[in-house]
């Protein structure tokens, strides 16, 4: 009979053990976190500033545009997994839809952090051309040996080709390309600052369509100051619009907050359209403990933000950075901008 129990205990302990080892057994999943919210109109976590703007005045404003992140658990046991499932602030998703199986973690964070870079550069030509300082192209190298390096110079800027504007590097393309190779072609430049013209002579490229050899163009802003956005430790392109609305509210007299604690997320282009993003229904949280009272959605995902709302959070419907300004404005004016379909009002 002692036997018997003996041989019961030992049993309960490598069932007990057994069920211990499984529950911290890895799984293939990852758990989607609130993250850190930052106002771009304030500091980092160092105290630094995140919209640092060189060469002009700013202004100061009495409330916060925040964007959001999502944190991520890069490695979770089956016990971390089934907990999370269970949490209302947190989503388990499968690994392979943050980490793809054919891409490193390192990669994955480093396409992240590009986003990251490319949305800040997405969000400065919006914000600045909203304020009057499009983007131009200019000439960033001449080549030395370049049949065109004795009329044209680093620095220049090109305004048209024979009288055609050249707003965007796609436009230059398409002047230059619209004469045969071995044209010669009417620049209309800026350099240091006084208007002046280049006669160009093209050649034909490798795949025989019309170029100037030897010059290197670049995209670079109008504006007569700079901009800086040193924060790091971000990935994705999801701050783009509040980083866009936080540069305008700098250069801007106007208080765009209207003293608000404002939320907001979705990718935006050099042209201000608002894109959709992932993880709303951890961006909601985050905004809520941020003190937000206001959640600028981006069109495509009111659905989902619609189905997280969280009482005194108003989820006002944007899709580009003129209707997030409309609906700042309404604000301010006492009214109640656009909502997403089926939010509460309140």
């Amino acid at each position: 009979m002692r036997r018997r129990g003996l041989t019961v205990l030992v049993g309960g302990i490598l069932v007990l053990a057994c069920a211990v080892a499984l529950a911290y057994a890895p799984v293939p999943y990852v758990a989607l976190q609130p993250g850190p919210t930052y106002n771009t109109l304030g500091v980092d976590d160092d105290n630094h500033q995140i919209i640092v703007i060189d060469g002009t005045s700013t202004t100061d404003s009495t409330g916060q545009l925040r964007f959001l992140t999502v944190g991520v658990v890069p490695q979770l046991s089956l016990l971390e997994a089934v907990i999370g499932w269970l949490r209302s602030d947190e989503a388990v998703v499968p690994r392979e839809l943050v980490y793809p199986p054919d891409e490193s973690t390192e990669e994955v964070d480093r396409h992240n952090a590009e986003d990251f870079a490319n949305s800040l550069s997405s969000a400065q030509a919006a914000a600045l051309t909203r304020l009057g300082y499009p983007p131009v192209v200019g000439i960033k190298a001449v080549d030395a040996n370049s049949p065109n390096a004795s009329v044209l110079k680093a620095g220049d800027i090109v305004t048209a080709v024979d009288g055609t504007p050249t707003p965007t590097p796609d436009a230059l393309l398409g002047a230059i390309q619209a004469k045969p190779a071995g044209s010669t072609l009417t620049f209309d430049l800026k350099r240091d600052g006084a208007a002046t013209t280049a006669q160009v002579t093209t050649v034909a490229g490798d795949d025989g369509k019309p170029q100037v050899e030897g010059v290197t163009p670049e995209v670079r802003s109008s504006a007569p100051f700079t901009i800086n956005i040193p924060i790091e430790g971000i990935g994705g392109p999801s701050a783009g619009l509040m980083m866009a609305l936080g540069i305008t509210d700098k250069l801007d007299p106007v208080d765009l907050t209207g003293g608000r604690v404002i939320a907001g997320t979705g990718t935006i282009d050099a042209n201000g359209s608002v894109g959709p993003i992932g993880g709303v229904p951890q961006k909601i949280i985050g905004a809520k403990r941020a003190g937000a009272t206001i959640f600028l959605t981006p069109k495509d995902n009111c659905a989902e933000a619609v189905q997280n709302a969280l009482p005194g959070l108003l989820l006002v419907q944007v899709d580009s950075l003129d209707t997030a300004l409309t609906a700042l404005q309404t604000l301010r004016d006492g009214g109640t901008p656009t909502l997403c379909p089926g939010a509460p009002r309140s």
